[in-house]
């Protein structure tokens, strides 16, 4: 597919997603939105991607979702716009795949959300963070009151949307938000650097384990063992468990295939 509002590229097993219109901070809009659903459709299929950095062109990573697009909807076509963005970011988050989000500038609001629907988040210094709904008079609409309180705690996750603060990168990393800060021009090569860590391993016991922690966090912890001690065995139906402990045994690195 040709894509308006995104960049997409591939190199060494890494698809690179850019969503690209800076002259609006990349704001969140229906079609970006539906862009953005295509493009981890299609890398979902992917055979030649294994881990997938998002990041934004411009000074803003996503600065939040399109004001101007949605200041006279009323209450259905509200919740429609919510359930799109909502179903969109679970789509990233729920991606067998991992997914980095490399922050390079403004996340409020739907920006935020969309960071948080990564598995890992690399914040520029320059990086800003918050939810400043209330402020707009509206809550939350693209699961930020779901995910920020997973990630930060209910307190924290309550006085930040309460308040619409705005925190910068290094208070995203203390709280939990954020896993790593790192200088501008250092950003896309730490993000690469993560990534291509990653791409070397096990793929299938990569996605196992994000499938895992995704399924496991939002149940009691005996059924998460379960499902941890069941694909856990799955992993010992796979050539690159062989290899990889053979490998190790052999104290050569492995050569893992992917199956």
């Amino acid at each position: 597919m040709e894509y308006q509002r995104l960049i997409i590229k591939k190199q060494n097993r890494i698809g690179v997603v850019k969503i690209n219109h800076p002259e609006a901070l990349n704001a969140l809009n229906t079609a970006v939105l539906l862009e953005l659903g295509q493009a981890f459709d299609e890398l979902a299929v992917d055979a030649e991607v294994d881990v997938v950095i998002l990041t934004g062109e411009g000074r803003a990573f996503v600065a939040g979702a399109d004001i101007a697009e949605m200041c006279t909807k009323q209450a259905a076509a509200g919740k429609f716009f919510g359930r799109l963005g909502a179903t969109v970011f679970r789509k990233i988050e729920l991606l067998e795949k991992p997914v980095i989000a490399a922050v390079n500038g403004f996340a409020l609001g739907g920006g935020c959300e969309l960071a948080m629907a990564c598995d890992i988040r690399i914040a520029s210094s320059k990086a800003k963070f918050g939810q400043p709904e209330v402020g707009l008079g509206i809550t939350p609409g693209f699961s930020g009151t779901q995910r920020l309180p997973r990630l930060v705690g209910v307190g924290k996750a309550k006085e930040l949307i309460y308040t619409a603060a705005v925190i910068n990168a290094e208070e995203a990393c203390r709280i939990g938000l954020v896993n790593v800060v790192v200088d501008p021009e250092a950003l896309m090569d730490k993000a690469l650097e993560m990534a291509t860590a990653i791409a070397a391993k096990a793929q299938l016991a990569v996605r196992y384990s994000k499938e895992a922690i995704n399924r496991g966090i939002e149940t009691d912890i005996e059924t998460g063992i379960d499902i941890e001690t069941s694909l856990f065995g799955m992993c010992f139906a796979t050539s690159d468990q062989k290899e990889g402990m053979e490998a190790f045994l052999q104290k050569r690195k492995p050569e893992f295939k992917g199956n």
